[in-house]
């Protein structure tokens, strides 16, 4: 409750004079706070906010402290894209921090691009995101590193038939390229299963999905219908081998599809919450510190490290601090440890993990590794 308050006053606050705006390092963000994936967005804003607040508890940044503004987009890409504009445009944002998915990402992108504003860890690991942009600095492994350690998992079983969840659109027709390419040099063609985004997934689309005769399902799409998809087949008795990327949201996916969840695996891009690191252990105090009611999950993590990287961008920065040289100070970072897990920045190779490990439910609904 405490953090919820403490950000609406925040973006409140920005209603005030251009002086004392500047007394504040302003960091924009959309993201989904309402909608099909609010869950997911507003544990990304949580993470990032709880983790700047404990940076300003401790003095801020060169005595000034962060502020993250975050706009909801409710899972909509032309939301998302408005919602660059007033924070670019408006708001005058140091950054932007933090977008939801690679979807939510294509429309801000290149504004942020335009206006020489880093564009920095994007929850997604989709080509959208992966490209070589002077703007653009991830923190995450790429969904092509996730999808081959899944399919090299499998493929060393003995499966062959691969079904791939996929939304119906740029993105998601990316996704399912990835692994089309990666069963072809092995001599395995794929089969895609695609969806609309923010659509409920019925009966007679799972019927048509196991209809495939697939050996193991790829999920690339979120909680919701993933969920969906799970349920509706432990209700037939069906049972399938599935891994899900990363995009899925574990804490999220679990808790959405209950006990349908156990034995689908997982590839997480970050250690998970009971590993026994600085770098976790550092954002379980903050979220701690900011009241965050909801127990620590991955998503929390991702949120809390990026929000430290980009931190140690602004102090690194050179003086007067601006747009151009945060995102200087950011290609030259070199390797940043946050205490058990680093990134790596350097000139032309601004992204910054290939970090992934693949995670399974149990059946009451934990994660192991």
């Amino acid at each position: 409750m405490r953090l919820r308050k403490l950000l609406w006053l925040g973006v409140f606050g920005l209603a005030c004079t251009g002086v004392a705006a500047q007394e504040k390092w302003l960091i924009g963000q959309s993201a989904p706070l309402t909608g099909s994936n609010a869950r997911f967005g507003n544990d990304v804003r949580d993470g990032a906010a709880a983790m700047f607040a404990l940076i300003n508890a401790n003095g801020g940044v060169a005595g000034r402290p962060i502020e993250l503004v975050t706009l909801d987009d409710a899972n909509d890409r032309k939301k998302a894209g408005a919602n660059t504009t007033v924070l670019l445009k408006e708001r005058r944002v140091l950054a932007l921090y933090g977008y939801g998915s690679a979807t939510l990402s294509l429309d801000a992108l290149p504004q942020a691009e335009a206006e020489g504003v880093p564009f920095f860890a994007p929850f997604s690991g989709a080509n959208p995101v992966r490209v070589n942009n002077p703007v653009l600095f991830t923190i995450r492994a790429s969904y092509a590193d996730e999808l081959e350690k899944m399919l090299g998992f499998w493929t060393k079983l003995g499966f062959k038939r691969v079904s791939v969840v996929h939304y119906d659109d740029t993105v998601g027709q990316q996704n399912l390229a990835i692994v089309t390419e990666y069963l072809k040099k092995i001599g395995l063609a794929a089969q895609g299963f695609s969806i609309k985004r923010n659509a409920t997934v019925s009966g007679d689309d799972v019927q048509r999905l196991f209809d495939q005769h697939p050996e193991v399902l790829l999920n690339t799409v979120l909680s919701g219908p993933a969920a969906q998809i799970q349920k509706q087949l432990a209700a037939k008795s069906l049972f399938v081998p599935t891994s899900s990327l990363s995009f899925v949201g574990a804490e999220q996916f679990i808790q959405a599809a209950g006990p349908a969840s156990a034995g689908v695996s997982i590839a997480q891009v970050v250690p998970g919450p009971g590993k026994p690191i600085g770098a976790v252990q550092a954002c379980a105090k903050a979220l701690r510190d900011a009241g965050v009611a909801a127990g620590m999950n991955t998503t929390h993590i991702e949120a809390c490290f990026g929000a430290q990287v980009l931190a140690e961008g602004i102090r690194r920065a050179k003086k007067p601090v601006t747009p151009q040289s945060l995102r200087e100070a950011l290609a030259n970072l070199g390797t940043y440890d946050l205490g058990g897990f680093s990134v790596t920045f350097a000139p032309g190779a601004q992204h910054g993990s290939r970090f992934v490990e693949l995670a399974m439910v149990t059946r009451d609904g934990r994660m192991i590794r």
